[in-house]
């Protein structure tokens, strides 16, 4: 029989099935299962390895639970979860939703602000985070920096495991790109910034030289989308708060120079946004690790999606959210759990609800994990 799961707005057709939730690789060929009934998906979502048809016309085999996988096996780690197919029905489920968009008013003005600023830079210093390091990178960076020198910071490697870094790492390397791995919070990867930074740059005094000039410190600019860390790294580097930062997207709103000993100034600039966000699975990214505005987006859409994430996500799985939340999951879809927690611990408030979950991902209690995955090269 044919159902229909609806997320919000969102339907989410299925020929033959039921969960939008697990569609992970097996090695083993599983069967179809009817349902009958209501009743009947239950028993099958409470059964120790039930076989699940999803989205998108695959049949895939799940076994819940909270595996680890922080040894940093990158192969073993792409067998367990097809990304590709995740990042699609992603696509698929925010199609319908209220579109997540946020321009303030100060970034039009930055980002002009920027532009002539970036032809005074010895090296530009991109921070990303490092949960959605394709998400938090302005589609047009490349075309404003050109030719000059760039280094990637993803930031926030402690809420990533040892296999995503990994995996990140390898990618970045194929591609050239000088890669840090930071903690902007306690200062990891702030020294080893600092020391490329001067190197990449370490050309422009001998030229000076050359051209009888006394040198001048090297002109570092730290760009980046919003809330993903950019003043945190400054003041770490300095060793004190010189540049105001707070978890929360839109803090910086001034572009803002900072002198680092004699031989390195580091420009920080606010967060930098596209006017309009044309992928909306790159947006619900943003808004499930916090670096986008929150009027931005409906709270109860966006812990919805992300509950059907991390079901999708082995590390992770239904039965961590159920063991977390001490409701049951019963095969149905994350608008539908969030409304649950609701009755369970909000007295029916869904906001409440929604805001816990995102919160509590937010704060790694699902563990340390990304939300994206290379793509294949």
């Amino acid at each position: 029989m044919a159902v229909q799961v609806q997320l919000s707005s969102l339907w989410l057709p299925s020929p033959t099935v039921t969960v939008p939730f697990v569609h992970c690789k097996s090695k083993t060929k599983p069967s179809t299962t009817s349902l009958a009934s209501s009743a009947s998906l239950s028993s099958s979502l409470s059964s120790s390895a039930p076989i699940i048809q999803t989205v998108g016309g695959k049949q895939s085999s799940w076994h819940g639970g909270n595996s680890n996988n922080s040894n940093g096996s990158i192969e073993a780690y792409e067998e367990e979860c097809d990304w590709a197919d995740l990042d699609a029905d992603l696509y698929y489920w925010t199609k319908s939703l209220r579109p997540v968009q946020w321009y303030p008013g100060h970034i039009a003005k930055t980002e002009k602000e920027l532009k002539d600023q970036l032809k005074l830079m010895d090296v530009v210093i991109e921070v990303r985070d490092a949960r959605i390091p394709l998400s938090t990178t302005h589609p047009l960076m490349d075309q404003w920096l050109g030719n000059r020198k760039r280094i990637l910071v993803l930031n926030r490697e402690d809420m990533i495991s040892m296999a995503d870094r990994n995996a990140w790492a390898t990618y970045f390397a194929k591609q050239g790109t000088k890669v840090i791995f930071s903690n902007g919070q306690l200062g990891m990867g702030t020294m080893k910034l600092s020391r490329l930074a001067k190197a990449l740059a370490s050309d422009v005094n001998v030229k000076r030289r050359s051209k009888g000039l006394l040198p001048r410190a090297v002109r570092a600019g730290i760009v980046g989308y919003p809330n993903v860390g950019k003043s945190s790294l400054i003041n770490r580097l300095l060793k004190r708060r010189m540049c105001p930062a707070a978890p929360r997207p839109g803090v910086t709103r001034v572009l803002k120079w900072v002198r680092f000993g004699k031989d390195l100034e580091f420009l920080d600039s606010p967060g930098i946004i596209p006017m309009r966000i044309s992928d909306q699975a790159a947006a619900i990214k943003l808004a499930i690790c916090d670096d986008i505005g929150e009027r931005s987006y409906d709270v109860a859409d966006v812990a919805a999606i992300l509950v059907q994430m991390l079901a999708r996500i082995p590390t992770v799985g239904i039965t961590a959210l159920q063991n977390r939340y001490k409701i049951d999951m019963d095969g149905t879809c994350g608008k539908t759990f969030v409304q649950k927690l609701a009755l369970h611990l909000f007295n029916g408030d869904t906001h409440q609800a929604a805001f816990r979950i995102l919160t509590d991902f937010r704060k790694g209690k699902f563990g340390w994990i990304s939300l994206e995955r290379p793509p294949r090269l």
